[in-house]
């Protein structure tokens, strides 16, 4: 994500956590091509992911931290299956990939990151999407949803990225974070 990316959830001089199911290779980088042809100034900074929580660092960074490999060490590996293209117009200009299969386990997912140490920065409800174009010309938005209309992929969810958006607006990976893996607490205890 980068400084030039205008979003109703990232505010500029603020500090930022997100939490991110990025998509594996070859998937993720077919994707990132995609949405580069359709204008999207984005494009070659940001992964191709599904955003499953963004919230402000604030001062509690490592109980952010924490709570992230807490509920990533409760969940076992799923899978997500997208499958063509749907839009936020006229709300925001997006255009994006549908999750069919994982949808339900996404939801999920976000509601165990919600708690006491995040809190969601968006304005909206939570919808689990894989963005092909944001912020490009309406025809950069119409090519994106005509091209991928019947675009499928699938492939295992075994772990999350935590993500750092700096006050540039910049984000930069601070933890892959597997699934079933038990916390210090937990190791502590065998």
């Amino acid at each position: 994500m980068s400084s030039g990316h205008v979003s109703p959830t990232v505010r500029p001089g603020q500090v930022y956590a997100g939490v991110v199911i990025r998509l594996p290779e070859p998937v993720g980088q077919e994707l990132q091509d995609w949405r580069a042809s359709f204008g999207d100034a984005v494009a070659g900074s940001v992964p191709a992911h599904i955003t499953l929580m963004i919230s402000p660092r604030g001062e509690n960074g490592e109980e952010l931290v924490r709570h992230v490999r807490e509920v990533a060490g409760r969940w076992s590996p799923f899978h997500v299956e997208i499958n063509g293209t749907g839009t936020f117009r006229p709300v925001t200009p997006v255009v994006y990939l549908r999750i069919g299969r994982g949808f339900d386990e996404c939801v999920r997912l976000h509601r165990d990151l919600r708690g006491d140490a995040m809190t969601s920065a968006s304005p909206f409800e939570f919808h689990p999407h894989v963005t092909l174009a944001h912020g490009t010309t309406e025809e950069g938005l119409d090519r994106a949803q005509a091209m991928l209309r019947t675009y499928r992929a699938g492939f295992q969810v075994d772990r999350v990225d935590l993500y750092e958006g700096d006050e540039h607006g910049d984000w930069h990976v601070r933890e892959r974070i597997p699934f079933g893996a038990p916390t210090a607490e937990h190791r502590g205890r065998h």
